[in-house]
């Protein structure tokens, strides 16, 4: 099964990072985003990529082509290109990675559409290269085998934004709630689609996944809800991103599912 993921989008509320590079290509303990998310995928055996590029998708494109130079000593003979000698070995050498150009402004229903050649008659998965979660990928898979429905959706429910304030009848504060967990089921991302979502996605470029597309399968009664009562963080900011990063630098990361 191939992981598609998002990371062609502008992040314009990220602009102290995503001015330079697309968002998920931010680090989080020095490496991007979209590395630690794949990483989760591959913990589950999912090993095989497309990321649907677009915002300075050329980073994306330099940093898989030269991917053991990024992660890896070597030594090279100055003048003579081809006297390079990596040392040691990576994790990720079965790792199968497509980097497809979706378009610059091409929104998340686009991007899924464009790459159907690469995903073509088969189950695939699609998610957000920006979220970072603890999610059991094959948990995910199964629960979506088992309905036999055409898509899964994966829902979280976040903690508040913001602290609460309980206030009685007589306008007296009552209790103050720091950032509880929200009642209601949020999008994380994380789908798992069958061949035939492609027949919801034509002539999409204009059209986010989660509206038109999702709201005509939800209609039809072909989307589950898989429900993740773990770990999910957004990095929609760059206060989010220096949050990932304590974590990680803490050694408190919880989406670090891999050894």
């Amino acid at each position: 099964m191939k992981a598609v993921l998002l990371a062609g989008g502008l992040g314009t509320r990220m602009r102290e990072e995503t001015e330079f590079r697309p968002k998920p290509m931010v680090e989080i303990g020095g490496k991007p985003v979209l590395w630690h998310l794949m990483k989760t995928f591959a913990a589950h055996g999912v090993t095989d990529f497309v990321i649907c590029a677009g915002y300075k998708g050329e980073q994306i494109k330099e940093y898989f082509l030269n991917y053991a130079a990024h992660n890896k000593d070597f030594t090279i003979t100055l003048g003579q290109s081809s006297d390079l000698v990596f040392h040691g070995d990576h994790l990720e050498s079965d790792w199968t990675v497509t980097v497809a150009d979706t378009g610059q402004g091409t929104l998340t229903a686009g991007r899924v559409e464009r790459i159907e050649p690469f995903v073509r008659g088969e189950r695939f998965m699609v998610t957000y290269g920006d979220g970072l979660a603890d999610i059991d990928i094959t948990a995910l898979q199964a629960f979506h085998a088992s309905h036999g429905l055409k898509s899964t959706i994966t829902t979280v429910r976040p903690l508040s934004r913001f602290g609460l304030v309980d206030v009685d009848e007589e306008s007296l504060v009552t209790r103050f709630r720091e950032k509880p967990q929200m009642e209601d089921w949020v999008s994380a991302g994380f789908f798992v689609f069958e061949p035939a979502v492609f027949e919801y996605l034509r002539d999409s470029d204009a059209v986010m996944l989660e509206h038109e597309p999702l709201a005509a399968l939800a209609a039809e009664r072909q989307l589950a809800a898989y429900r993740h009562a773990g770990f999910w963080q957004p990095m929609d900011t760059y206060r989010e991103s220096v949050l990932l990063n304590e974590m990680w630098d803490g050694g408190t990361a919880p989406w670090k599912v891999w050894k």
